[in-house]
């Protein structure tokens, strides 16, 4: 017995479970767990928590944080004035809180070199203990060096500086001005803040976007990523997404090859919008698909020892972070900005929730769809199947486009029947629709331009039955079903808005009727197959010998 525990507690991570998930055997006569059974103890030394359910084979928290940027983004659009825009911008450039750190002067040289993920201890400006690693491998005789603000569950003391307005600084975790360090295996260094603004952030929403070129298009071992394709195919800019954002927060427009916006005739409203849901559905949600093709590209099938493909787990977990962020809480009852928090916002609308897909409160459908094909796919990962892990991949990229068409549809239903025909709803339905056009665009060009102008910035006209039409007719080509993305729905009524019911992805595909290609089929094959009987019966017929003879001549 012991040997089977031991062995299942000892894989519980790769598996995906917990002891808590769990449990230990219980004695339910004797009210109490068996005696002389030791209690399950979780064998990671991270010591990780759930994001949404889901369970990390590393720590991914800090990459978790990116959903603060957001939310703090967001809070500066609500302001509406040009200054609150100015800050929004350059949150949305410079960060705040995640992959924080320093840029520091050493007053005397490293004697040895030194590694990146080297361990550094320092004190902030109040004493306490603040823990880090190098950024970077350091040759012998460096002086300027970075040091990574090291993050935990815990996250008790924290810097979050970067883009930041001052009111929303917090150094408690930074690393006082000047001081001394203890960097592991070097020993202790004075140093002093090479500039004013030490503390930075390496990791930004807008670097998800300009980083899109290399790390998603030319200099990965899977290049070009086949959904990146796609939107640089119909954008024709590498960071497509960085400047549809920096357009709506400047009152620009942009020079696309197709999709353009002109926002220079919105006010701040508008605008506001196209920004703040720029940043979520266009440059995250494509950062999350890339993290998981870089975790696939990790991916090595020749594993035969333990955590051989840690690095393709890790980076299968940083797409799990960035697609739910750090305030869903453990089982994804939180409260987010990202795309965990648009699919259960848009499921509420098209009455997508829960495990069957039929309620309008709970968890999306498409979560824990997406929930499953995470959970698959890690365990995928660690057992080096690499291909399977790709089928994880690509159905959760599909998934992950349902609550973009959602977006379209609930904004073309609200403009075409005059219940909402503001610019923030105008501004809604356009980003929407920038953040799956080119998706649709490699189905059917045509569909793809039927949306956008219906949708786009500056619309004079929205219809609804020729959005729904163009999305029913490519629903299968974008791995989308009806159910899947559901109706407009009336919670009041507890009825479908009228010419807003779901759509049935087997009426047409691609443009093309497949139930009246099947229809057609059968019935041409069956008057293909009357037509050579008349022949078959005029020859018999002329020959003397005819197919249906008179029954006394037979029987004579």
């Amino acid at each position: 017995f012991q040997d089977v525990k031991s062995a299942f507690e000892a894989n519980y991570a790769c598996m995906g479970i917990t002891c808590a998930d769990v449990g230990n055997l219980y004695n339910s006569d004797a009210n109490t767990f068996f005696t002389g059974i030791s209690q399950c103890v979780d064998t990671s030394p991270l010591n990780l928590d759930r994001i949404a359910g889901y369970l990390p084979g590393t720590n991914v928290v800090d990459h978790s944080l990116i959903d603060l940027d957001q939310k703090a983004i967001e809070e500066q659009i609500k302001v509406g004035t040009a200054e609150s825009f100015n800050v929004a911008r350059k949150i949305y450039e410079e960060g705040g809180h995640s992959k924080s750190f320093a840029e520091i002067t050493l007053d005397t040289a490293l004697v040895n070199p030194v590694n990146k993920g080297t361990s550094v201890i320092g004190e902030s400006a109040d004493g306490a203990w603040v823990y880090g690693s190098v950024m970077a491998d350091y040759e012998s005789n460096t002086r300027d060096i970075k040091v990574q603000y090291t993050v935990d569950a815990d996250n008790s003391r924290v810097c979050y500086v970067g883009g930041l307005p001052s009111d929303k600084v917090d150094t408690s975790g930074c690393l006082m001005e000047v001081g001394s360090i203890t960097i592991s295996g070097q020993g202790a260094f004075n140093y002093q803040a090479n500039n004013q603004g030490y503390n930075k952030n390496a990791r930004t929403i807008q670097v998800f976007s300009t980083a899109a070129q290399s790390k998603m298009y030319e200099d990965c071992p899977g290049c070009p990523y086949k959904d990146f394709k796609q939107y640089y195919d119909y954008y024709g800019e590498f960071d497509y997404a960085n400047k549809w954002i920096l357009a709506a927060a400047q009152g620009l427009s942009t020079s696309f090859k197709n999709g353009n916006a002109d926002f220079t005739s919105y006010d701040f409203i508008g605008r506001g919008e196209a920004f703040k849901k720029g940043t979520a559905y266009m440059s995250v949600w494509m950062y999350v698909i890339r993290e998981l093709e870089d975790a696939i590209d990790d991916c090595n099938v020749e594993c035969d020892i333990d955590n051989c493909n840690e690095d393709a787990v890790h980076a299968w977990d940083e797409g799990v972070a960035f697609y739910t962020g750090s305030e869903e809480e453990k089982d994804g009852s939180g409260s987010g900005a990202l795309l965990y928090s648009l699919a259960d916002k848009r499921c509420a609308n098209f009455r997508t929730c829960g495990p069957e897909g039929d309620s309008v409160s709970g968890t999306s459908n498409i979560n824990i769809k997406i929930f499953s094909e995470f959970a698959a796919g890690q365990m995928n990962l660690n057992l080096g199947n690499c291909d399977a892990a790709r089928v994880n991949k690509d159905r959760i990229s599909e998934l992950m486009g349902v609550p973009l068409v959602q977006g379209v549809l609930r904004y073309a239903h609200k403009i075409d029947s005059l219940a909402d025909n503001s610019e923030k709803s105008k501004a809604e339905g356009a980003v929407f629709a920038a953040a799956i056009l080119p998706r649709l665009h490699a189905c059917s060009p045509g569909a793809s331009a039927t949306v956008y102008e219906n949708m786009k910035v500056g619309a004079t006209s929205t219809s609804l039955s020729a959005v729904k039409s163009a999305f029913e007719k490519n629903l299968i080509c974008m791995g989308m079903t009806g159910d899947d993305v559901g109706g407009v729905y009336d919670i009041d009524a507890g009825a479908f808005f009228l010419g807003a019911a779901p759509m049935n992805e087997n009426k047409t595909s691609g443009g093309v009727n497949i139930l009246g290609i099947v229809l057609g089929s059968v019935l041409g094959g069956v008057a293909l197959i009357a037509m050579f009987g008349f022949v078959y019966m005029m020859k018999r017929e002329k020959s003397g010998n005819p197919m249906f003879k008179n029954p006394d001549e037979v029987i004579a």
